[in-house]
């Protein structure tokens, strides 16, 4: 029995797996209007923990990450490693990218070129961001994103009424426009709720509360597309080989238990017993 729990393998074979799932790609805005503070502990540091949580949730999806301000880069590639796309999730700052302003154009546009086009599964946009859009070249990209069957799912942070932008380079205070006055970030809910419903997609607005995002996976993104498969290859499975030797172990105690069992002849018994032994068996004979 001790081999057996010892869970001996030889011999294996081939299994074929897939996985299933869609292609997010989120793309986070970290211009400086990202660091007010209308929602805590700011908007990018929200869009973070949110995106945290989106992460434990997402049922074997690919996901990758893009980084704009007036310009966009991908950060990370559609991977099923989300302990990796993690990684560079905690890496964006407003200083990443130095190019100023906030291109939501530009963040669509690289965020469709991350998608393979030839492959069959569903493809999503996460947008996260205050809705400033400086270049105005949101709502025609996703015109585009329309075009190619990708739906984008907005994600709004900030408040409406807003809140001054943080001046930054460790000088303190806010930024000010040419006459003094505070410049204040708002969220441009009315945009963003445009590009959502051009792209065939949802918007909704962070709120107190880190499970946001986890209501749009749940009721938008997995309720409008459809799980496919990602990829998928052959695994080696090892053959388990345990139940030769619980097989052998029950032999054994059959044969020993039939051997107990035999009737002994007492002359025979009497020649390698002590006087003890046997009046033992004398007494379990009576």
């Amino acid at each position: 029995m001790v081999f057996a729990l010892a869970g001996p393998r030889w011999g294996s074979h081939f299994q074929e797996v897939s996985q299933k799932g869609v292609d997010i790609m989120i793309a986070v805005d970290v211009s400086p209007s990202m660091l007010v503070e209308d929602i805590k502990p700011n908007r990018l540091e929200r869009a973070r923990r949110e995106i945290m949580d989106f992460l434990k949730v997402v049922q074997g999806d690919r996901v990758g990450l893009v980084a704009f301000s007036g310009a966009a880069f991908i950060q990370c590639p559609l991977t099923l490693d989300y302990a990796a796309l993690e990684m560079f999730l905690n890496a964006l700052q407003p200083d990443l990218i130095p190019v100023p302003g906030t291109d939501l154009g530009a963040a669509i546009k690289i965020a469709l070129s991350s998608f393979d086009f030839k492959a069959e599964t569903d493809k999503v946009i996460l947008l996260i961001t205050d809705g400033e859009d400086n270049e105005d070249r949101g709502l025609e990209a996703a015109r585009e994103a329309e075009e190619n069957g990708i739906k984008i799912f907005v994600f709004g942070m900030g408040e409406t009424s807003g809140g001054p932008i943080p001046a930054g380079g460790g000088k303190g205070g806010f930024k000010k426009d040419k006459d003094g006055k505070l410049i204040l970030s708002r969220l441009n809910e009315n945009d963003l709720r445009k590009i959502a419903s051009m792209a065939g997609g949802t918007y909704v607005r962070s709120v107190a509360g880190d499970l946001d995002l986890d209501v749009l996976y749940f009721e938008g993104i997995k309720s409008r597309t459809e799980a496919k498969t990602l990829k998928s290859g052959k695994i080696r499975i090892f053959e388990e080989r345990f139940m030769f030797f619980v097989l052998a172990a029950f032999l054994f105690l059959l044969v020993e238990g039939s051997i107990s069992e035999r009737p002994y002849r007492g002359s025979k018994v009497q020649r390698f017993r002590g006087p003890k032994v046997q009046r033992f068996t004398e007494n379990l004979n009576c």
